[in-house]
């Protein structure tokens, strides 16, 4: 693990950019340091949405299961970007699979620590669903991407 403190890899980070000191001591004191070996699960769709990612190192692979088809990969997120957006909205659960497609360092953000933080301070909630709203609208439109690819059909 890192010797930095995660406050300060925070404030350095484009997607907290502009928040302030508070607000990013209350998102380091949600946050721990995790890793995941190449190949393992990070989350399976369905299950309970307990966390969000900053993923610091490494690349993961969002899926959907396709009916008759298995996996498909919806986006590949690299180190610097985040990884869900299921702990905002009940009934809390993830939307897709994600695996870690090579050995992976992220901050978990802890989800019920962080509702109740944006709960508790109105200006921090609308501080992260304004940016986690931006991280919903790309994940959207990468799965309209790859859909089209998977069910579009030549005219």
């Amino acid at each position: 693990m890192r010797t930095v403190p995660i406050a300060d890899l925070l404030t350095a980070h484009p997607f907290f950019g502009g928040m302030s000191t508070p607000a990013i001591q209350v998102l380091a004191s949600c946050a721990s340091e995790v890793e995941f070996a190449a190949g393992s699960r990070i989350f399976k769709e369905g299950d309970p949405a307990d966390a969000c990612f900053l993923l610091t190192a490494g690349n993961v692979a969002l899926e959907i299961v396709v009916p008759g088809r298995g996996p498909h990969v919806v986006e590949t997120l690299h180190s610097g970007e985040i990884l869900g957006w299921s702990w905002l909205f009940p009934p809390y659960r993830w939307t897709f699979d994600a695996q870690a497609l090579t050995a992976t360092s992220a901050i978990r953000f802890d989800a019920e620590a962080l509702r109740a933080a944006k709960a508790a301070d109105k200006e921090l909630g609308y501080e992260l669903m304004t940016r986690f709203a931006q991280v919903l609208v790309d994940r959207l439109q990468a799965t309209r991407l790859q859909l089209l690819d998977i069910y579009g059909t030549a005219r």
